[in-house]
């Protein structure tokens, strides 16, 4: 078994392989670790391309694109590593971020982390996707320290602490791979979004902890396969959010907050039917009638993840309203949202 593996996912990526691959190579000589490219069967010379200039890079390749989820669950059960390490192609890493499996080597009460994750186009302010640690609020609306919504924080050392997290970005995913394993993996009927933090809160809830290790950094494109207003990203995040609230709330907080978000998605709706954007509007509608038409098919999710369940109200979800914080009273930075408790 080796020490670690670096398992990049890709899905008609060729160019970003260019451009970042190297990156990973050149900051990865750290003992014991592979890298691994696992292709969701592209149609863009991908597979060519690794094996004509990358011969040393291990390669997976699927036989039909099952998404982020169900393609990385498949990927590592090949992979045989204490650690797994999920990295998104659009990665640019840097030369200390393998120092993350020194961390959890010497804090073993700790199960999965992720660097301090800043934007490749703008590197002196955090990426939304992972920034530098993700949380949800009370009704499942993620957020991270140093981004709330679309307000994006410029990194001036304010994140700096390692910090326990809800959910670590699956754009750059360091977890040890007993425990992934053991927890189930991703949900692959997700397809794509949500699933991490889907899989982190049942780690959490199983008293197990995920932190922010800021001392290590890579920076991410984002949006890459999937453009922030596409409608299938509406109606995925949309209902992989009701997906994730279902199979993961306590039983005693799960109708009431079913319905707020009911009433919080319609609204959203019609936000976007008042911006001109019908078809992602019409995404949200379809994630809510797939949502109860399919949730039956979850009931033994649900059981299992509350049978296993040792902390039911975690201090790593915020208690409040992210979007009253937001909207109501203008809270724009992490910082200021906690000191507002």
């Amino acid at each position: 078994m080796k020490k670690a593996a670096i398992v990049i996912l890709n899905w008609n990526g060729q160019e970003l392989l260019k451009k970042f691959l190297p990156s990973v190579i050149q900051y990865s000589s750290y003992p014991d670790v592979d890298i691994v490219v696992a292709d969701n069967d592209s149609s863009d010379d991908s597979l060519n391309f690794l094996q004509l200039n990358y011969p040393q890079i291990r390669l997976i390749a699927l036989p039909d694109n099952y998404g982020f989820a169900e393609g990385y669950n498949l990927a590592l059960k090949e992979v045989s590593a204490e650690y797994f390490i999920l990295l998104n192609s659009d990665v640019e890493v840097t030369e200390n971020w393998l120092s993350v499996i020194d961390y959890l080597d010497n804090n073993q009460d700790l199960v999965a982390a992720q660097p301090k994750i800043l934007s490749q186009r703008d590197k002196t302010h955090f990426e939304y996707a992972g920034a530098a640690g993700g949380f949800i609020d009370k009704y499942g609306y993620p957020f991270c320290r140093g981004r709330i919504f679309q307000s994006v924080e410029e990194d001036q050392g304010q994140y700096d602490d390692p910090i326990d997290v809800l959910w670590a970005t699956g754009a750059c995913l360091f977890i040890r791979s007993k425990d992934f394993l053991d927890a189930g993996g991703f949900d692959g009927s997700f397809f794509a979004h949500m699933e991490e933090i889907d899989l982190c809160w049942r780690l959490n809830s199983r008293g197990k902890r995920i932190v922010c290790l800021p001392s290590s950094k890579v920076y991410h494109v984002g949006a890459a396969t999937l453009k922030t207003e596409s409608p299938r990203k509406t109606y995925l995040n949309f209902r992989n959010n009701l997906l994730m609230l279902y199979k993961n709330l306590p039983q005693a907080s799960l109708k009431r907050i079913m319905i707020i978000r009911l009433i919080l998605d319609y609204i959203a709706a019609m936000q976007f039917t008042l911006t001109g954007k019908f078809s992602n509007a019409k995404e949200v509608i379809r994630a809510h009638k797939d949502f109860y038409n399919n949730r039956k098919g979850y009931r033994n999710s649900r059981k299992e993840n509350l049978n296993k369940m040792t902390n039911p109200q975690l201090e790593t979800i915020y208690n409040k309203s992210i979007l009253a914080a937001y909207y109501f009273k203008g809270i724009r930075v992490f910082s200021r949202l906690y000191r507002s408790k």
